[in-house]
């Protein structure tokens, strides 16, 4: 009988009904192609906290910014006046003159002179001398001991109670403003912003005017009339300032505490008179006595400070000094659990969300980098996750791409944090959906074309999509944006001698090759795609052999460095295979690969200079991809034409102690085996004999991949008694038995193998008693009733009633046939 290769072929073609049946799709799952899949690339832990590692490529040039710095009051400003970013230029200004023509009276237009009394001058001068030498904190501040009675001899306010806090002049309209008011802005130097009314003094058009206990003299508003800010001011915030001064002047147990509770409740009381921001009228007062604490160093009590001083919108200078401060406890380990309890995340994140990255940029680096630390604490990720980090990351993103030229060392510093974050937050499973939600991806990528000589972002970058891709909806988010293969390939060719960045990216292209046939197709059609890769595969194939050389020669004390820079160089080799063998699943591409002569030239290399004992991985995945290329019979295919070769070099693989590399080269002879002159190379070398001791596995592909190899022998029949002197027709019956009612496709090419072997008038190869077992065996599991009820679950039923019907009770039937008349004939 004549047996057509796609029948006894352990890996017949597929085919091209447009509905799959249940049959397809399980012989496509165990056809010759297949997918590789492999372990993402190993991230190293960092090492201290600070801005740049020490992988960086940024060195420790005196140029970068640095992680470890002293701050104190002294560095505070304060006045607090937001900085502009550029200098003012002088007004186009004349002086206007008096008219002459006034006959008059010519001095009219001119200014008076001061009419207040001498002694109101006298206290005004001394009020003014005891503002600017006073060290007091407070003394900055309106209060009784600032006041001169003599000029306003108005009687003290008594202290309001909530209920008159709360009092119904202060409209509706003015709430609303001042509520609307207090979300942070980025500040613009065309803004001028009105001097601060702390001071004691502010300029007026004839000099200064005199500030008192209620208010400024030349207001309108009467003493006892005074404003609804000034009456929470005099009778709650002032309280507190003072109750801060003083408490920070002692030095008993608790004092921490006891500041830091001052500070929240100064915090409130501030949002509940509606006077965060900028609003307060007096704020700069508030700013120099915190500034003040600062000194305590006290990270607790800086926390809070911090987070007070970011609800005030401290900018410029200080600003950039809160950021600081902030980075500096974040630092520390030791400090997380500060930031879980101060709540002051979302104030960080509103930094990031306002600030402009041309007159904020040295703030927002030191930002970023403090919630870069803190994403590195699972607990401070689920807060950054609930406070929408994602989407502010997404944004800054975005504004960092749009930079001048002039400012991007700094934008490419501040990516430099803000990927790594983004690293950080990518290792949680509720974070992937909001980076597909939130287009972060396009963004990321939109940050490699801007900053694609950057190595430091590059890899952060690359690190993010190594574990995002990982994710079908993820991978499909990448595979989607526009020219996603064609970047990745440029990075790839830009940066080739930089292996922990190759690797990654060579993982992430792996990734979106096996998920479908589209981004297969796309990726072989980059220009210089194929020619990217394969000297990309030559590089490290020649690095690999010399570091191999450079183990096996020095002495044992410094093999470990030599070693891990082999394994390094080996796991880039490894993702490039698999890269290779997931493209030539499409039939558009895998036949163009066969072809191929340096890649197929170099896989065999591989296999050469390689062991599956110190590269196992790696052996492995160049036989799955070999194993998939011999799948496309091309007249010019290089697989084809080095057949012999390739089977000698299969051995290694299947004589190793690796249960993988024999199953990938039992695959691979099992389409090899297909030709006579490979089947006659392995009956000589008697790799036969290995075959049929493979069918004793415990593994249902192995047992499965045997079958298809013994079927491919037994075409020629002066094989079929070696293969029956060696057990095989005994090992497949037992096959049969242990596997057919779970695995129907693997019971159908049992009973192939078996019909090869005995099909052909060789039945008397056969004892009596194995006829027996096996026609019973086949009789049971032909029964309809009997083969389906091994299936427990009613949804499969429709799957498995499928595999049995074509891929097992034909040849089942066609062996029963000729048992029963070799029956009839004995």
């Amino acid at each position: 009988m004549e047996t057509k290769h796609e029948v006894c072929s352990a890996f017949p073609p597929r085919r091209n009904s447009l509905r799959k049946s249940c049959a397809d799709i399980i012989r496509e799952a165990r056809q010759s192609l297949r997918v590789r899949s492999t372990q993402r690339p190993f991230t190293p832990r960092d090492g201290p906290r600070r801005l740049f590692g020490a992988n960086s490529v940024r060195g420790d040039h005196g140029s970068r910014p640095p992680s470890a710095f002293s701050l104190h009051a002294q560095n505070f400003d304060a006045d607090s006046r937001p900085g502009s970013g550029t200098r003012l230029s002088p007004l186009n200004h004349k002086p206007k003159f008096p008219d002459s023509s006034n006959a008059e009276d010519p001095l009219k237009d001119f200014p008076k002179s001061p009419t207040e009394p001498v002694e109101a001058r006298k206290g005004l001068a001394w009020s003014r001398t005891r503002l600017l030498k006073s060290t007091s904190l407070t003394s900055l501040l309106p209060s009784e001991a600032c006041t001169d009675e003599k000029l306003n001899p108005v009687p003290k306010p008594k202290r309001l109670s909530a209920e008159q806090l709360c009092n119904p002049d202060l409209s509706t309209d003015h709430r609303g403003q001042l509520k609307a008011s207090q979300r942070r802005t980025p500040i613009t130097s065309s803004k001028t912003e009105k001097p601060d009314v702390d001071s004691g003094v502010r300029p007026t058009e004839s000099g200064t005017e005199q500030k008192t206990e209620h208010g400024y003299e030349n207001s309108s508003t009467r003493p006892d009339e005074e404003d609804p800010e000034s009456l929470v001011w005099n009778n709650v915030i002032l309280p507190l300032l003072q109750e801060l001064e003083r408490v920070a002047a002692g030095s008993s147990e608790g004092l921490v505490d006891r500041l830091c509770d001052l500070c929240d409740r100064l915090h409130g009381a501030l949002a509940d008179a509606d006077m965060l921001g900028r609003r307060c009228k007096k704020r700069s007062g508030i700013l120099r006595t915190l500034f003040h604490l600062v000194d305590r160093e006290s990270a607790q009590l800086n926390l809070h400070i911090a987070k007070l001083c970011l609800a005030l919108c401290v900018s410029g200078n200080n600003l950039l000094n809160i950021c600081k401060l902030v980075f500096q406890i974040s630092r520390s380990e030791s400090n997380d659990i500060l930031f879980e309890k101060t709540s002051i995340v979302g104030p960080l994140l509103s930094v990031l969300n306002y600030e402009d990255v041309d007159v904020s940029g040295e703030a927002l680096l030191y930002c970023v980098g403090a919630l870069k630390f803190l994403s590195g604490n699972i607990k401070i990720l689920r807060i950054l996750l609930a406070k929408n980090c994602i989407e502010v990351a997404q944004k800054l993103l975005q504004k960092l791409c749009i930079v001048s030229d002039c400012n991007m060392t700094l934008a490419g510093n501040i990516l430099v944090q803000l990927t790594a974050t983004l690293r950080n937050l990518a290792d949680h499973p509720d974070s992937r959906t909001l980076f597909v939600s939130f287009y972060v991806i396009p963004a990321l990528c939109l940050v490699l074309r801007r900053y694609c000589e950057d190595k430091d972002i590059c890899t952060n970058i690359s690190r993010i999509f190594s574990k995002l891709s990982s994710y079908s909806e993820c991978c499909l988010a990448l595979a989607r944006t526009p020219n996603c293969y064609s970047l990745i390939l440029d990075l790839l060719s830009k940066h080739h001698q930089k292996q922990d960045l190759v690797v990654r990216l060579l993982f992430t292209l792996g990734n979106l090759t096996a998920k479908s046939e589209e981004p297969r197709q796309q990726l072989f059609q980059c220009n210089d795609c194929m020619p990217t890769l394969l000297r990309l595969y030559d590089s490290y194939q020649r690095r690999n052999v010399s570091s191999s050389k450079v183990v096996q020669k020095e002495a044992p004390s410094p093999r470990e460095p030599a070693a891990a820079a082999a394994a390094l160089t080996d796991d880039v080799l490894v993702k490039l295979v698999r890269l290779l063998a997931n493209m030539c699943i499409h039939p558009a591409v895998g036949p163009s690969l066969a072809t191929n002569t340096t890649c197929i030239q170099l896989l065999m290399e591989t296999l050469e200079l390689r062991s599956v004992e110190e590269s196992e991985d790696l052996m492995v995945n160049v036989a799955a991809a070999i194993n998939n290329l011999s799948f496309y019979q091309e007249e010019n295919s290089e697989i084809t034409h080095n057949q012999l070769t390739i089977a000698k070099l299969m051995s290694k693989l299947l004589l190793s102690s690796s249960m993988d590399a024999m199953l990938e080269a039992t695959r691979v002879y099992g389409n090899l085996s297909l030709h006579k002159d490979v089947r006659d190379l392995a009956m000589q070398n008697k790799v036969h004999k290995f075959v049929v001791t493979l069918l004793d596995s415990k593994r249902s592909e192995m047992c499965f991949s045997a079958c298809g190899v013994l079927t491919n022998l037994a075409l020629d029949p002066p094989n079929r008694v070696c293969l029956t002197l060696e057990g095989a027709s005994a090992k497949l019956v037992d096959c049969l038995r242990d596997f057919g009612p779970a695995d129907w496709q693997l019971a159908g090419q049992a009973c192939q193998a078996l019909w090869n072997l005995i099909g052909h008038g060789s039945d008397m190869l056969l004892h009596a008693e194995e006829r027996e077992r096996l026609l019973e065996i086949l009789t049971v599991y032909s029964d309809e009733m009997e083969a389906l009820k091994w299936t427990q679950n009613e949804d499969e039923q429709d799957f498995y009633r499928a595999c049995w019907e074509s891929e097992f009770l034909p040849v089942a039937q066609k062996l029963i046939k000729i048992l029963h008349s070799v029956e009839m004939t004995a």
